[in-house]
C-alpha cells in the first residue's frame, strides 16, 4: 500500500515535470562514466570529490567520476519527478549513483535498483536493521547530532531534552540552534523538541511515510519552539543560516551551548578551529536524530554496472576508514573491528548503536516550511 501510494505520488510529480516540458534525458555517451549526484552540505561535497572519487578512480582508473551537487537538497523535488519521468518514459536519469535524503522515498517508491550480496558483496558486513531501513539504499556512512556545549561555563551539560529546554530558559542568549533549512544540525533539534509531543508511532510513521494527516500534530512543538525565540542567542527569533555558523558561534564565544553533527564537530577540533573546551555529549527522551546516509541507484540507470562498482568499494575497510579518519570524520557502517585502529579511535564516546532517525525527505521539508512560518520572529 505505501509504496503504491508513493509510486502514485511521485508519478503524478512527474507528469506535472512533464506538462512543464522538461523531458526525460537522453542516455550518456560512455558506461565508463559514473554519474554521481549529490544532495547534501559542502563537507559532503568535499568527501566525494576530494576523497572518495580520486581514492575510487586511482584503484579502477578504467572508470570517470562526474559529480552534480546540489546544495542542502534545494532541487530534491525536481531530482525525484526527474527520476520518476525517466522511469515512466524507460530513458537513462542521468544519474547512476544518488547521495541524498530521497534516496529511500525513491526506494519505498519502488523506483531503485534492489541490492543483492551477489552483485555487492561488501552488503554482507552491514546491520541488516539498517540496510532494511534504506529501503532499496545503500547505507554508506553514518552521523548523528549532538548537543556541543562550553566545558568551561556548563559544568553538567543536560542529560534530556527536557533538561536541555530548562536550560536554554535558565541562561538566555547563550543557546542557538540553525534555520533548519540551512542545515541537519538545526533541523534536528526542530524535530526532536515536536517528537517530545508525538506518540512512538507517529515517530516512526513520519519516518517511514510521507503522511501530512500527522502534521497537525506538530503545533504543540512548534509553539514550544516559537516560545524559545526570546532565549536563543539574539532573543528575537533570529538563528544562524546553517550549520557552520552554529559551530562558528561556539567558538567564537558567543553561545555556550548548541547543537551540531557529530562528522562536522570532529572535523573542526582535527581543523584547529574548535576550541578544546568545547565538548560534546549526547541527550535522550528523545535523543537528537541520527542515522546512516544512503546510496540509491535509480532503476532505470545505464550504467549500473559502474554504478554497483563504485558502491561496493565505498562500503570497503579502504573507503570506510576515508569517510571514518578523513576531513568529514563521519561514522561508520562497518563493523569497527573492519577498520583502522586509528581511524576507530576517532568515534570513542559516541554511541552509533541506536541511532534516532529523520523523517522522510516529504515531512521533513513540510516541517521546515511549518517552522519558517510559526517560528523566527515571532
Amino acid at each position: 500500500m505505501l509504496k503504491n501510494k508513493l509510486s502514485k505520488a511521485l508519478v503524478a510529480a512527474a507528469v506535472s515535470v512533464l506538462a512543464l516540458g522538461v523531458s526525460a534525458p537522453s542516455g550518456h555517451a560512455a558506461s565508463s562514466t559514473i554519474q554521481v549526484y549529490i544532495s547534501a552540505d559542502t563537507n559532503i561535497q568535499d568527501l566525494w570529490v576530494k576523497s572518495l572519487v580520486p581514492a575510487f578512480t586511482a584503484a579502477y582508473p578504467q572508470y570517470s567520476v562526474k559529480v552534480t551537487f546540489d546544495l542542502h537538497g534545494d532541487h530534491d523535488a525536481q531530482e525525484t519527478a526527474k527520476i520518476t519521468a525517466a522511469a515512466v518514459l524507460h530513458k537513462d536519469p542521468q544519474v547512476d549513483l544518488a547521495d541524498g535524503g530521497f534516496v529511500t522515498q525513491l526506494g519505498a517508491a519502488g523506483l531503485l535498483w534492489r541490492p543483492t550480496k551477489g552483485l555487492l558483496p561488501n552488503l554482507a558486513n552491514l546491520s541488516k536493521t539498517v540496510l532494511a531501513a534504506g529501503k532499496g539504499g545503500i547505507p554508506y556512512r553514518a552521523s548523528s547530532v549532538l548537543l556541543a556545549y562550553n566545558s568551561d561555563h556548563v559544568k553538567t551539560p543536560p542529560k534530556t531534552l527536557d533538561d536541555l529546554l530548562a536550560w536554554i530558559k535558565a541562561n538566555p542568549g547563550k543557546f542557538t540552534y540553525n534555520v533548519p533549512s540551512g542545515g541537519g544540525s538545526g533541523y534536528s533539534f526542530v524535530q526532536t523538541v515536536v517528537d517530545k509531543y508525538l506518540s512512538t508511532a507517529d515517530r516512526q510513521t513520519l519516518t517511514l511515510a510521507a503522511t501530512p494527516s500527522l502534521e497537525g500534530k506538530w503545533a504543540q512543538g512548534l509553539e514550544t519552539l516559537r516560545t524559545l525565540n526570546k532565549y536563543t542567542y539574539g532573543m528575537n527569533g533570529t538563528y544562524p543560516a546553517n550549520n557552520a555558523e552554529t559551530l562558528k558561534d561556539l567558538a567564537t564565544g558567543l553561545i555556550d551551548m548548541g547543537t551540531v553533527w557529530s562528522d562536522q564537530f570532529a572535523s573542526a577540533q582535527k581543523a584547529g578551529t574548535m576550541p578544546t573546551n568545547i565538548h560534546v555529549t549526547q541527550i535522550a527522551n528523545p535523543p537528537l536524530t541520527g542515522g546512516a546516509s544512503y546510496l540509491g541507484i535509480p532503476a532505470s540507470s545505464t550504467n549500473k554496472t559502474g554504478a554497483r562498482l563504485l558502491a561496493n568499494w565505498v562500503l570497503s575497510p579502504a573507503a570506510q576508514n576515508i569517510i571514518v579518519a578523513g576531513t568529514l570524520s563521519g561514522l561508520p557502517v562497518i563493523p569497527v573491528s573492519m577498520l583502522d585502529p586509528t581511524a576507530a579511535a576517532s568515534f570513542a564516546g559516541v554511541d552509533i548503536s541506536n541511532l534516532r532517525p529523520t523523517y522522510l525527505s516529504a515531512n521533513a521539508n513540510d516541517l521546515k516550511s511549518a517552522w519558517a512560518t510559526a517560528v523566527p520572529g515571532k
